[in-house]
């Protein structure tokens, strides 16, 4: 696997895998020393990336406590979903009419990706190639700086993807709405588009509102 540019995108990187396969749990103080000497890099690097993660509402810092991950919460999935719906559903009519075969081959080839992880129950590499179906959907859209905006939230809910997709029946639920997707994509339709997006992200929510809020009420 090629590793990223920089030692601060290399920790980083790491750090989101951790927290997807629940190597480090919610709520788990996160022991810089530790993961430095693991990761065989400096702890420069490691705060830097661990600021980059607390912006995006992934870990949170106590004075004198340090570092923890953070807890998982209804709250913050809603309002994030929120936000994706009104920003992923422009991208996606903009994005419709400027598809290319090329880019629906990519569109294709990173559904494939999520269903052959999805087989081996690969959690991780099945948000990574997740992540690159709904971007190769999008990009085509020329919106850079709402993209931007958009991988944000995305980086702040790898967590929550992580508890989703770790369901046999929602990673089932998964590939059938992605093969709908992709007709719709290939139909050059951007209302059944946009609806069947905006179902995709409601069906996890609604099976996510469950389960968090379950954890929530056993915290209390």
């Amino acid at each position: 696997m090629r590793r990223p540019p920089t030692t601060q995108a290399f920790v980083l990187d790491e750090l989101r895998k951790s927290i997807v396969s629940g190597e480090l749990s919610p709520g788990q103080p996160i022991r810089q020393d530790t993961i430095a000497a693991g990761l065989g890099v400096s702890r420069v690097p490691l705060r830097e990336a661990l600021k980059t993660l607390e912006a995006e509402g992934q870990v949170v810092h106590q004075p004198h406590r340090g570092y923890s991950v953070a807890e998982l919460s209804l709250a913050d999935l809603l309002e994030v979903y929120r936000m994706r719906d009104l920003l992923e559903s422009e991208a996606a009519r903009v994005a419709t009419d400027r598809l290319t075969d090329a880019d629906l081959t990519r569109i294709t080839d990173a559904g494939q990706d999520v269903e052959q992880a999805a087989e081996d129950g690969d959690l991780v590499a099945m948000i990574a190639a997740n992540r690159r179906f709904h971007f190769a959907l999008l990009e085509p859209s020329g919106l850079p700086r709402l993209l931007r905006v958009v991988r944000t939230l995305w980086d702040a809910t790898d967590a929550y993807r992580a508890v989703y997709y770790n369901s046999g029946t929602n990673r089932a639920r998964v590939r059938r709405e992605h093969e709908a997707i992709i007709a719709a994509a290939d139909n050059r339709d951007p209302e059944d588009l946009v609806r069947l997006l905006a179902e995709h992200r409601h069906h996890a929510v609604d099976a996510l509102r469950g389960t968090i809020g379950e954890e929530e009420q056993i915290r209390r």
